[in-house]
């Protein structure tokens, strides 16, 4: 009878077992991803630079070598949006806030001294991805984003030696990875988005705003320029 009995624990034991084994070796959230459409939010920090193409001289015959002298983090905040298309693939909007800052610094030929300027840019992104996602591993899953869209620099000033004009189109790429809890999903991200137009107002092109004369040869100095951003973002889905 003794025996009997131990054989039934033991036999319930090893189904508990078995059981539990197999739910952990599945993993936490096991149809989160069969879900049609479903949303989130994401935090992160950017660092912004610009694609500089230099003016060959200013007004005054200067000949100036401009460059991003530091790349100062900034803020990032945005909501996700996500429309499953197949096992792979997923269609996603995530319209983005981003704070940030550059410096620009001119050198004029033949000098060892620089002029400095500060760019702040506060752009509400748009952008459309197409996220590739690999099979899942217990509760992870790598994937690939590539997609673009446009900006809007909502932190124009017109009153700056250097204007920005406010719309900006760009493509973007990144890798990150699914990392699946309990009850939700957190996924680092790192993406790098490249500006397709030149986003520089020439000084005859100013609707507005009132620059001195000595700060006109800082946008002399320049030709053109094109935006540049990597951003860290982790996003909870």
């Amino acid at each position: 009878m003794l025996t009997d009995k131990l054989k039934k624990i033991l036999l319930l034991s090893f189904l508990i077992f078995k059981i539990s084994s197999s739910a952990l070796a599945q993993g936490n959230l096991q149809y989160v991803d069969d879900k049609l459409i479903h949303f989130g939010f994401s935090l992160g920090v950017n660092a912004m630079d610009f694609g500089i193409q230099p003016s060959m001289m200013d007004i005054n015959g200067n000949v100036y070598q401009t460059d991003v002298s530091i790349l100062k983090p900034g803020f990032s905040v945005g909501i996700i949006s996500d429309l499953r298309l197949n096992r792979y693939l997923n269609l996603r909007f995530t319209p983005t806030l981003h704070f940030g800052e550059r410096e620009l610094s001119y050198r004029a030929e033949g000098s060892t001294i620089d002029d400095k300027i500060n760019i702040t840019s506060v752009p509400i992104c748009l952008p459309l991805y197409l996220k590739y996602s690999s099979e899942r591993k217990g509760n992870y899953r790598p994937y690939l984003l590539w997609g673009g869209g446009v900006s809007l620099d909502l932190g124009r000033d017109k009153g700056k030696a250097v204007l920005l004009r406010t719309a900006n189109y760009y493509t973007e790429f990144g890798v990150g990875c699914d990392i699946y809890f309990s009850f939700f999903k957190l996924s680092p991200e790192l993406k790098y988005a490249i500006g397709l137009n030149d986003i520089l107002t020439p000084l005859d092109q100013r609707d507005a705003g009132f620059i001195s004369p000595a700060d006109e040869r800082f946008s002399l100095a320049l030709s053109k320029l094109t935006s540049r951003m990597l951003t860290l973002t982790f996003n909870f889905e």
